[in-house]
């Protein structure tokens, strides 16, 4: 009983007894290998030769198999082009959809949180018809895009004085915030044949610029969501006490509140940025060639003699390896971000 009590009572409060580490670092370290054990396969599938693939498993190197380095070759040489561009493709529009939906979402998060909207049910009923309309003058009509947007904006503009005037129901703060994050409910695959339809359209398919629009706009609801938090537990005094001072809307945004949610702004970057990364469906439908991407690249090596794994852990392990630094590198403003979403939750 001494022993027991020695090994699962601790001595003091603010510590854990040796037999609760013991269990707590064994927890730790099966988690831990559960984690790491797909990337050390992926690693050590990558130093493999297809017959070791096919007639495996064999996991230690020297010892099972005889490393070599015919798939990073073919990857890095035989490929050569066809490697480094969709790897350029993904880091340029991954970074700038970002940094778009960032800012975008972050002056939208901020605006609903500071500022109290009452727009009239019957004004977005009407935008809505007037919408559902264009679309169908232009795409059955045949009526020129830019007629069609100018009889649109007269016909609102001209009905929303008599509307708002006579309006009872109003929308809300909530309501608007849930309809934000509503269109990320949405599945991906209902929009991607109209968005194509639209580039096609205007001539930005297989480009960095559709790119970007599709994935700051499919991200922006997400940057909305988690950004609204974090504003909202900024005490208000602080804004106030720079009102007093003169400072404009925009410079107590950017020079006083971005600061103070910086670890949550972070986290909420990387979070978007890793979704812009991995992102495959819209990839697939608006680019060919010129503007594809890494997932895209990796779903290639599923030739018609089978998944060649080989090469697919090679690419996975590059497309992978800015993620986990950037990930490790932020670390400490991404805890800090969680800790204060979890303490406002």
């Amino acid at each position: 009983m001494s022993v027991l009590k020695r090994w699962f009572v601790p001595a003091r409060v603010d510590e854990l007894p040796v037999g609760g580490k013991a269990v707590a670092y064994l927890l730790l370290g099966l988690w831990s290998l559960v984690v790491l054990f797909p990337l050390y396969w992926m690693a050590i599938t990558s130093f493999k030769l297809p017959v070791d693939v096919s007639t495996g498993p064999f996991y230690i190197p020297f010892v099972d198999f005889q490393p070599h380095l015919d798939a990073w070759h073919y990857i890095f040489v035989d490929l050569g082009p066809d490697t480094y561009r969709p790897y350029m493709n993904s880091l340029i529009v991954a970074t700038c959809g970002t940094a778009a939906s960032v800012f975008l979402g972050s002056m939208a998060a901020y605006a609903l949180a500071r500022i109290q909207y009452r727009p009239p049910v019957a004004a977005v009923s009407l935008g809505v018809l007037l919408i559902a309309l264009l679309i169908a003058a232009v795409a059955w009509g045949h009526v020129d895009l830019r007629i069609a947007l100018a009889v649109a904006f007269a016909l609102f503009f001209l009905l929303l004085r008599p509307i708002v005037r006579r309006a009872r129901k109003h929308l809300n703060n909530d309501d608007i915030l849930f309809w934000v994050i509503s269109q990320r409910i949405l599945p991906p695959v209902v929009t991607v044949i109209p968005i194509y339809l639209m580039f096609r359209d205007v001539g930005l398919l297989d480009t960095h610029l559709a790119l970007i629009i599709t994935y700051a706009t499919a991200n922006l609801p997400i940057v909305v969501w988690l950004m609204f938090d974090f504003f909202d537990g900024v005490p208000r005094e602080i804004e106030e006490s720079a009102q007093i001072d003169g400072a404009t809307r925009f410079a107590i945004l950017f020079g006083i509140v971005l600061p103070l949610v910086a670890p949550g702004l972070v986290a909420t970057a990387l979070l978007v940025l890793i979704l812009s990364w991995n992102e495959y469906l819209f990839a697939l439908f608006l680019t060919t060639a010129n503007a594809q991407t890494m997932p895209l690249l990796v779903a290639a090596q599923n030739a018609t003699r089978g998944p060649q794994w080989w090469n697919m852990s090679v690419l996975i392990l590059i497309m992978i390896l800015p993620v986990m630094l950037l990930t490790l590198t932020l670390q400490r403003f991404i805890v800090r971000g969680i800790l204060v979403g979890a303490v406002k939750g």
